[in-house]
């Protein structure tokens, strides 16, 4: 009589690696890395969950690039040699402009999800794809957005970046030929109080706020709002700093009544309403439009995964084969004028601030 041999368990499939970049710790917005992670990780789960990419699990690798350009640099060269698929994320623009250059010279391909700076590589390129907005579309209609609202004497308080230059330029060429003025001043020059003399000295009726949060633009929100000279100026954000909880918690209702650029549908569909509603129990509060483009990034990347492999070069040549249905809508890549990368052209956009009478709630103020 033969005795069966004992056979060992099967081997567990192994996993097809993503990297991924985001801000999980200062100087870098943390609460949006957060957002971003939370996005991506639930995405992850749901494709896990429907028997992954050819049966085998798929595995976020995550490097925190804390705002630093050669940090994540670094990560993506390290994420390479660990064998990943593909790179996503990323929300600081000038971060993720460092992490495109890097994918590009070792031939990964990287998916941005956030950032929006125009120029996400010197030259064109076919590694590199992006579901955010390019800047200078999205703040044109913000530019917009202040001209129907009457806004035509802008200020804007700015601190070093080429981000931050690059949003001026984009609002000044918008505005100025449409009777608008731009006027700039350094965040590094003036004290709160010092920056509401200017403000009143220069007649501005908005006060666009392009610098980083909380400081400086906790306390120079603060500030102009105490400012009785300033009632009637309008402060505004199109960097998005309203969206997030700590906003809200840092200048309660000061925080309210400042328009900021929402990534998002006026009205979110089925499959947006039901990711918001799993993403809100797992952050504990309403998820930004951050974690939505989380979502989406994973959602595009499984799909070019199972139809594509792994094979790196067959990713970077599927981009503009790619159709898939995401949170804000269907999205689709293609070459945009101007715009170095592959570009969703465009997601749903829209200006939003926190109703003063509700400041949890959102308004819609105007439809890009």
């Amino acid at each position: 009589m033969n005795t069966p041999t004992p056979t060992s368990p099967p081997l567990a499939p192994s996993s097809v690696r993503l990297g991924v970049l985001v801000p999980l710790t200062r100087p870098g917005w943390v609460e949006a890395g957060r957002h971003l992670l939370a996005g991506l990780d639930l995405a992850v789960r749901e494709v896990n969950d429907a028997g992954g990419i050819g049966g085998r699990p798929l595995e976020l690798v995550v490097r925190d690039t804390a705002a630093d350009p050669a940090r994540a640099a670094a990560a993506v060269e390290e994420l390479a040699g660990l064998g990943v698929a593909a790179v996503a994320g990323e929300y600081h623009s000038v971060v993720a402009r460092a992490a495109a250059a890097r994918a590009a010279a070792l031939g990964v391909p990287l998916l941005c999800s956030s950032a929006v700076l125009d120029g996400l590589t010197e030259e064109p390129t076919e590694w590199v794809a992006r579901l955010a907005p390019a800047q200078s579309h999205g703040w044109r209609i913000y530019a917009d957005f202040l001209l129907g609202a009457g806004r035509r004497r802008i200020a804007v308080v700015t601190q070093p970046s080429v981000y931050w230059a690059s949003g001026t330029r984009v609002l000044r060429d918008h505005l100025v030929p449409r009777g608008g003025t731009v006027v700039e001043l350094d965040s590094n020059a003036f004290t709160p109080e010092a920056l509401c003399d200017a403000l009143v000295e220069r007649g501005a009726t908005a006060l666009l706020l392009l610098v980083g949060s909380p400081e400086p633009a906790v306390p120079i929100v603060r500030a102009v709002r105490g400012d009785r000279r300033l009632a009637e100026i309008l402060i505004g954000a199109p960097a998005g700093q309203p969206e997030f909880a700590g906003w809200a918690a840092a200048l309660g209702d000061d925080g309210a009544g400042i328009p900021f650029l929402r990534y998002l549908p006026e009205r979110l569909g089925p499959l947006g309403e039901r990711v918001g509603k799993q993403l809100r129990e797992r952050l504990g509060e309403a998820p930004s439009f951050v974690a939505y483009e989380g979502w989406d990034t994973v959602a595009v990347l499984a799909e070019v995964l199972r139809s594509r492999g792994t094979d790196r070069a067959a990713i970077a040549a599927s981009w503009p084969r790619v159709a898939v249905e995401g949170t804000r809508g269907p999205i689709r890549f293609s070459r945009t004028p101007g715009i170095s990368v592959w570009q969703w052209a465009w997601p749903p956009i829209h200006v939003a601030d926190r109703d003063p009478t509700e400041p949890d709630r959102f308004r819609i103020l105007h439809a890009g």
